[in-house]
């Protein structure tokens, strides 16, 4: 497995362009088969998780081309399958975005349960219970979710809690569903917005997205259309607590400030010097900053995803920092790696304690999920000496041209084959 070296104490200096939403491309594409005819999806990010569900939607039959210049289409005319395998979706959690879409297009699927990053117990249970108010019946059987829908018809459907998943496949089933679907309690992020607009302009009819109620009147039909996904917003939070880490200047390109208010806020709080736009973020050699307190929440509240890289600015924060996880409460696994560079913290069951210290230094260490890969690196960058990330897979899951882009910014990093 290759690793990333990182060699730290530079200033990140210039202007970073954020690619297009890795979490809204993936439903999107799932949602591309629901059409009639040729969908084309723009600013889709080059990543192995869009390759995956890619080829999974090849397996299920649907065309599938990847165009230059980050642009995907979706041919769903010779869908004729559906099942899901184990081999492409045990790496992918997102790959059960194909159940709803397969009950609502076929009438019937089979999907391995869903993998994805390690960061704790993550039941489909929402899915099923939402879909089954639709109408739909499942077993369970080595492994795999099978599926059946004669006939979908809406329901009044309530989730415990604001799952974006579950979210996701009540939407892809209820918009062919007969009749009208009022989902409750609905995430509300906005990959579901972006999600719901693709859907609109296929066809659908759909109220209420980006809060708690959403209401869907089925459609007989869908037609494919062409499709621009919205910019990533946790990359864009990642470049961010990275030049903020270091030290730097930077203009983070191509992003839409308002999905990442709860960051904004809360890094300004903290006394980083930040300026918004509404298409970028501009990042100013920040003064000394404050400790801080950050809960995670479901959208708009503190994201999970960008959890750990807030925790590795914490690391070098003076004073006394507390982190919450709600969300996923072991999610935490980067914890021990950042300790290993020097930073002191403390778990204490869902909550973490951070006592700020001057510098970290460089170790080797592992990712151990998508988004601690990222922080490890962020804390290699900040850190004195050389630091070396194994496991490194993770991050090409879910960032674009990382290393490549970091370079521009003026960091010292470099991936390379394992040296073992």
């Amino acid at each position: 497995m290759d690793q990333i070296v990182v060699n730290g104490g530079r200033s990140l200096i210039g202007e970073v362009e954020i690619s297009g939403s890795k979490n809204a491309s993936l439903p999107i594409l799932a949602a591309a088969i629901l059409a009639d005819d040729q969908s084309q999806i723009e600013n889709v990010p080059n990543l192995r998780d869009v390759h995956t569900i890619g080829e999974v939607l090849r397996i299920l039959g649907a065309g599938v081309s990847f165009k230059p210049g980050n642009k995907v289409e979706i041919d769903p005319s010779t869908l004729q399958g559906y099942e899901a395998p184990y081999e492409l979706v045990k790496t992918m959690r997102a790959s059960i975005y194909v159940l709803g879409a397969l009950l609502a297009k076929r009438g019937r699927a089979k999907v391995s349960m869903p993998g994805g990053c390690a960061i704790g117990f993550r039941p489909v249970d929402l899915h099923l219970k939402g879909l089954k108010k639709l109408g739909a019946k499942f077993s369970l059987e080595h492994g795999y979710i099978y599926g059946e829908a004669r006939k979908l018809v809406g329901a009044e459907i309530y989730l415990n809690v604001p799952s974006l998943g579950a979210t996701v496949n009540i939407l892809l089933a209820a918009v062919l569903a007969e009749g009208e679907t009022r989902l409750k309690n609905a995430a509300c992020d906005p990959e579901i917005i972006d999600l719901v607009n693709f859907l609109k302009k296929m066809g659908a009819r759909i109220s209420g997205e980006g809060t708690d109620q959403i209401n869907v009147e089925g459609v007989k039909s869908l037609k494919g259309v062409n499709y621009r996904v919205i910019p990533d917003r946790i990359e864009a939070g990642s470049y961010l607590a990275a030049a903020i880490m270091t030290g730097g200047k930077v203009k983070i390109k191509n992003c839409r400030p308002e999905h990442l208010t709860a960051v904004i806020d809360k890094i300004k709080e903290m006394g980083a010097l930040i300026d918004s736009k509404p298409d970028c973020i501009q990042v100013h050699k920040s003064r000394k900053l404050s400790p801080a307190e950050i809960i995670t929440h479901p959208y708009p509240g503190f994201p999970t995803d960008m959890q750990a890289q807030a925790v590795a600015l914490l690391a070098v924060t003076p004073g006394t920092s507390m982190v919450t996880e709600t969300v996923w409460p072991s999610r935490f696994m980067h914890v021990e790696e950042l300790e290993r560079m020097g930073a002191r913290i403390h778990q204490k069951g869902s909550s973490i304690v951070i006592e700020g210290v001057k510098r970290l230094s460089g170790a080797q260490v592992m990712a151990t999920d998508l988004r601690a890969s990222v922080a490890l690196i962020i804390a290699g960058l900040a850190a004195e000496g050389e630091t070396v990330i194994s496991r490194i897979y993770h991050l090409d899951r879910g960032y674009e041209n990382l290393v490549g882009k970091l370079e521009k910014l003026g960091a010292r990093i470099e991936r390379i084959a394992n040296r073992r």
